[in-house]
């Protein structure tokens, strides 16, 4: 009872945000008009929509592949994508991330928790960066055009910061690693397992310092975003045969920043709350937009939900077995190996 407690002071904030807006989308929308838009919607649209799903899956596992400089099996990372997209939609803590990384040095054989760690940093930074650059180049057409959209470049700018810091750190690890020695030198048990992390996550952060593979990894994640961005603007087009691809390009902008804002797991509500908002910059429909937006995550939910799924049995795991594990991780402070 008492960890539980502890727990909810993480947990909770997020999850009463997720109430609110769940609370506030259901009292303005009209649920007769909800079940006229699941009638009228066109299915094919929507059924080309989920093959994308499945399709951004494997385009994302070659992202993570790429910065994993294909040590690992593609049907390692590929599985181990799709569990950690799934732990993410059902546990809290965006334990996904950590978990793709635990999941992972259990199946490659060769990488560390530690060296795997970076290379989904640098993937999360990017998405970011990327979700950034749709919002900005979206929100002139959407409000007035003298509004400072501050938000999104501030958010830009602390991830390009990030990401040149990450560079700095790759190629002067040594100087990193021999500084850390000098201030942990009076704590020999920090000073060996602190370094030891440190040379795996400085051998993760060492795709930064190889242009061509860089180059790769955004080839990549540039056709992964565009995949998303037609999945959405069909399963736009489904409810909303009027719509114009401004739309789905600033709902997914939306959908993004709407995913990262504190909420209970799978971002429900907040996600949701951010594709309604969008959609209704360009229609008063509120309630057709929310069965846009609960189109978009099934859409989010299946890939996963299949993929995920997949690995988990033929792995015999559980997601409440693997959040155990995660969270003895976390509270243990260190990784498996």
């Amino acid at each position: 009872m008492t960890q539980f407690l502890k727990n909810s002071k993480r947990w909770l904030p997020g999850a009463l945000v997720s109430i609110a807006l769940i609370a506030a989308i259901l009292y303005f929308v009209d649920f007769r008009t909800m079940l006229e838009a699941l009638r009228n919607a066109d299915y094919r649209l929507i059924v080309a929509a989920v093959a994308l799903a499945f399709v951004w899956m494997f385009v994302r596992a070659k992202v993570w592949m790429t910065l994993l400089r294909d040590r690992p099996s593609y049907k390692d990372v590929l599985f181990t994508t799709g569990e950690g997209y799934l732990l993410n939609n059902f546990l809290p803590f965006r334990l996904g991330e950590i978990g793709r990384a635990f999941l992972l040095s259990r199946k490659s054989g060769g990488m560390k928790f530690s060296e795997i760690i970076p290379t989904i940093v640098i993937e999360r930074t990017v998405d970011l960066i990327f979700s950034a650059m749709i919002f900005l180049f979206s929100l002139p057409y959407v409000v007035n055009a003298e509004s400072s959209p501050t938000l999104g470049y501030m958010i830009s700018g602390v991830m390009v910061f990030g990401l040149v810091t990450m560079y700095i750190l790759a190629r002067n690890n040594q100087w990193a690693l021999d500084l850390f020695h000098k201030l942990s030198a009076r704590f020999p048990s920090l000073q060996r397992i602190g370094g030891s992390f440190l040379e795996s996550f400085f051998q993760g952060l060492g795709v930064l310092t190889d242009g061509w593979l860089f180059v790769r990894f955004l080839f990549w994640m540039t056709l992964n975003w565009a995949i998303a961005l037609l999945a959405y603007y069909l399963m736009t087009l489904a409810f909303f045969p009027q719509a114009q691809l401004l739309w789905a390009i600033f709902g997914l902008g939306m959908a993004a920043f709407g995913g990262a804002i504190p909420s209970a797991p799978g971002a429900v509500g907040t996600f949701e709350g951010a594709v309604v908002f969008a959609l209704t910059r360009f229609t008063p429909d509120e309630s057709t937009a929310l069965v846009a937006a609960l189109t978009m995550r099934m859409y989010n939910y299946l890939n996963s939900g299949v993929i995920g799924g997949i690995g988990f049995l033929s792995e015999g795991q559980t997601l409440s077995g693997v959040y155990r594990q995660l969270m003895n991780l976390r509270n243990n402070g260190k990784a498996e190996e």
